[in-house]
């Protein structure tokens, strides 16, 4: 079983920009001190990027600021609440005059580690996913002929802009600078970043067993490299179909909606694992209320195995210890 797993995801590829993901996939099962070693499929963070501090602050107002929206109601931030995990933590986002998106907002942390941005990857960069909500009619349902007016209004984002930017402010110097802050938000020092980094005691004993189990069993075959996930696109149910019930949703089809490829229909963007604990629901429907749910899930659709109880509690554990911190505090 774990075999077809990992041929399975030879078969879609580690399609990754980032030198620090380009880890092979091996058919031999990784161990715990392969791990320490740096030779595992599994890495630690990297360290924050430094960055034009004026640059990330200009970005990170930007990221709160609710005049990107057409009614001055909606900000990036909405729906990637940095106080709850990078998310909303709702099945599906709610954007402008309540209109309902189609899938479960990602979270915001680590998302400069994603090969490609979105559930479909349909944008390539940071960049490119700020400037969607933007103009999307279910999210922000504006543009930058209304948006720029508005912003230039404020003479602190004239000046700043004017400063920053020899072409003042333009749309793709907005999403410059909101992109420049999401670089920013990585979430170091996690206990599973502290054993990776040779601090054995990080993790006890069933935490351990949880991260051998996650090797053992095939989980790192797609969830891998320093996003824990975020590297490669892959079917959702490999082994068996999960989306049994409206199937016919456009937001199920995935990678399918980009690309218009019939081998492309239900694949989706790996997630990242990183902060798993703190951003419910899971999977691109939100239709996995609780961290135990969406593990169950996994091992039934994409492993081909029903997990025992034992397995299911190590598993949990494991992933928990996933949880970083932003601005020295632990994310809640």
């Amino acid at each position: 079983m774990l075999m077809s797993l990992l041929l399975a995801a030879a078969f879609w590829g580690v399609r990754s920009n980032n030198p620090a993901d380009k880890a092979a996939v091996s058919l031999e099962k990784p161990s715990l001190q392969s791990t320490l070693s740096g030779s595992g499929p599994l890495l630690p963070l990297p360290p924050v990027p430094d960055l034009p501090a004026d640059k990330v602050a200009l970005g990170k107002r930007l990221f709160f600021d609710k005049r990107l929206s057409h009614d001055d109601t909606i900000a990036c931030a909405t729906c990637h609440r940095l106080d709850s995990g990078g998310s909303d933590r709702l099945p599906a986002s709610v954007g402008f005059e309540g209109r309902k998106g189609g899938v479960n907002a990602p979270t915001v942390f680590n998302s400069s580690l994603n090969f490609v941005q979105f559930w479909d990857g349909r944008a390539a960069s940071l960049e490119e996913q700020a400037a969607g909500p933007v103009h999307n009619p279910l999210e922000m349902a504006s543009n930058w002929a209304e948006v720029i007016p508005k912003l230039n209004r404020d003479e602190n984002y004239r000046q700043e802009f004017s400063r920053i930017y020899k072409q003042g402010m333009t749309g793709d110097t907005i999403v410059d600078a909101i992109a420049t802050f999401e670089r920013t938000l990585l979430t170091p020092n996690s206990r599973f970043d502290r054993f990776l980094r040779g601090e054995k005691d990080a993790l006890d004993p069933l935490e351990r067993s949880g991260y051998q189990r996650f090797l053992n069993y095939g989980c790192a075959s797609c969830h891998q490299g320093a996003g824990v996930g975020g590297n490669m696109f892959q079917r959702f149910g490999v082994m068996g179909s999960y989306l049994k019930e409206d199937a016919g949703r456009k937001s199920d089809l995935g990678r399918f909606n980009v690309s218009g490829l019939d081998r492309d229909k239900n694949v989706f963007k790996v997630p990242s694992l990183r902060n798993v604990d703190v951003t419910p629901p899971y999977f691109h429907d939100g239709s996995a209320q609780s961290l135990e749910d969406a593990v169950i899930a996994m091992g039934r659709y994409q492993l081909g195995r029903e997990l025992s109880d034992e397995d299911i509690k190590a598993l949990t554990a494991f992933l928990k210890t996933m949880t970083g911190e932003w601005e020295g505090r632990l994310l809640q």
